[in-house]
């Protein structure tokens, strides 16, 4: 009777581990195609910036919360999608004549982040060219960015946030 036992104890335990074994490989395959999803969306919005067609703000959430890490005069975390756009997208765009073009160097993906490195370059409205060297850690929910720290090289940005005014926002 023991010895039954004992097998069908075992027998159970090897049912439950493959089980297990199953599921877990189809969990982990669950977050490698939510982790690959993620870092399309994000390439997408990039590709789509690049070609002036749309951008990865289009990825944000309302509620996201996006860091300007460093000591740029717009460093700060903006609480709200419309936050940043409004005090940071939208009147760095008025400042520029030709539109900023993205060039990605790389993505890397994990879990629910996408990082994305990238140059973007483009005419401010005196003329002059604007460069600057980017990288966005971006986490991900739902499709939609909820969280984002930027950095970029802070010189270059206020140089170019003072010395050109933004033309009058819509």
């Amino acid at each position: 009777m023991l010895s039954t036992l004992r097998t069908a104890c075992r027998a159970l335990a090897t049912t439950l581990a493959a089980g297990t074994l199953i599921l877990g490989a189809h969990a982990t395959a669950a977050r490698a195609d939510e982790v690959e999803q993620n870092r399309a969306l994000v390439a997408q919005g990039m590709q789509a910036w690049a070609d002036g067609t749309g951008s990865p703000y289009d990825l944000l959430a309302d509620d996201v919360r996006w860091t300007i890490t460093g000591n740029s005069l717009a460093a700060r975390t903006y609480p709200s999608r419309e936050a940043f756009l409004s005090e940071v997208i939208r009147p760095f765009n008025a400042r520029m004549r030709d539109r900023l073009i993205p060039t990605v160097h790389r993505y890397y993906a994990e879990g629910d982040t996408v990082v994305v490195h990238f140059d973007a370059t483009g005419t401010a409205r005196d003329g002059q060219p604007y460069a600057n060297s980017y990288a966005w850690i971006l986490r991900m929910r739902d499709a939609r960015i909820v969280e984002a720290h930027a950095f970029f090289d802070s010189i270059a940005f206020d140089a170019f946030w003072t010395r050109v005014a933004p033309e009058r926002l819509p």
